[in-house]
């Protein structure tokens, strides 16, 4: 198996294991990703998912040796995306914990993820440019919402590799941490979102991506329709009893 699930419940790490193509991914290997996260999804104990690619690299982009051996990346308009589950809008959070190279797909996986955390070492480019390969998975619609039109055009035009540094000025990564540190901690950012009242976040999170392509006041109305969601679930008052007792007060979030 080239895609390996550790749980460690409410966390849900789904791995890259695949050093021989420096974890590129084929048709096969795209089908297991995909089912590894509809699976993360009807898992009602996991919360947060991680994605991490073993072996100091992130993902290399779709495997394109697999092409001539009849393993290619599926290309349909329908159904899973050629590098798995890229199309795919879950109901809960996936972080990317990325070492070295996450380009080309790989890139686009990264992208696909809630949030990213990135090894000192990491390099994120559109790499495919040298070879004619689109970006299929997502890439010229994620890049350009995380980070502007402007430099997402340099990522796509040039192809350049963008390193650690640049990445997170750019916004493109969330946090810059070690070399071999990605997982760790990526999976202790997971446990503090899993932490907090889970209908709550999930919500907000869903507000904030489907508010793309709605006007400011269809933006603002969907918004209260999942916070009505929310308080109708009576999470709140659970909250609102841990702040009446002293917990929570003064920013803190160690309570």
């Amino acid at each position: 198996m080239l895609i390996k699930i550790e749980k460690n419940y409410p966390i849900y790490t789904i791995i890259l294991d695949n050093p021989e193509v420096k974890n590129a991914v084929d048709g096969p290997t795209a089908t297991e990703l995909a089912n590894a996260f509809k699976n993360f999804e009807k898992d009602e104990k996991a919360l947060v998912a991680v994605l991490w690619g073993a072996n100091g690299t992130f993902c290399s982009g779709a495997n394109l040796k697999s092409i001539t051996n009849g393993q290619g990346n599926r290309i349909d308009r329908k159904g899973d995306a050629p590098m798995g589950p890229s199309r795919m809008a879950l109901s809960k959070p996936v972080i990317a914990a990325v070492a070295g190279y996450a380009v080309a797909g790989g890139l686009e996986l990264a992208l696909w993820c809630d949030l990213r955390v990135a090894e000192k070492n990491s390099i994120f480019g559109v790499f495919n440019r040298r070879f004619g390969v689109p970006l299929i998975d997502g890439g010229t619609v994620r890049l350009p919402r995380l980070i502007g039109l402007s430099r997402a055009m340099d990522m796509i035009l040039t192809g350049r590799p963008i390193a650690a540094e640049e990445a997170l000025l750019w916004g493109l990564i969330n946090q810059i941490v070690d070399i071999g540190k990605s997982r760790l901690e990526a999976e202790k950012l997971a446990k503090k979102i899993a932490n907090f009242p889970q209908i709550c976040l999930n919500n907000d999170r869903l507000s904030a991506y489907n508010q793309f392509g709605l006007n400011i006041e269809e933006a603002m109305i969907q918004e209260f329709e999942y916070g009505l969601k929310t308080l109708e679930s009576g999470e709140y008052l659970t909250g609102s009893k841990y702040f009446s007792e002293g917990k929570g007060k003064h920013g803190s979030f160690n309570d």
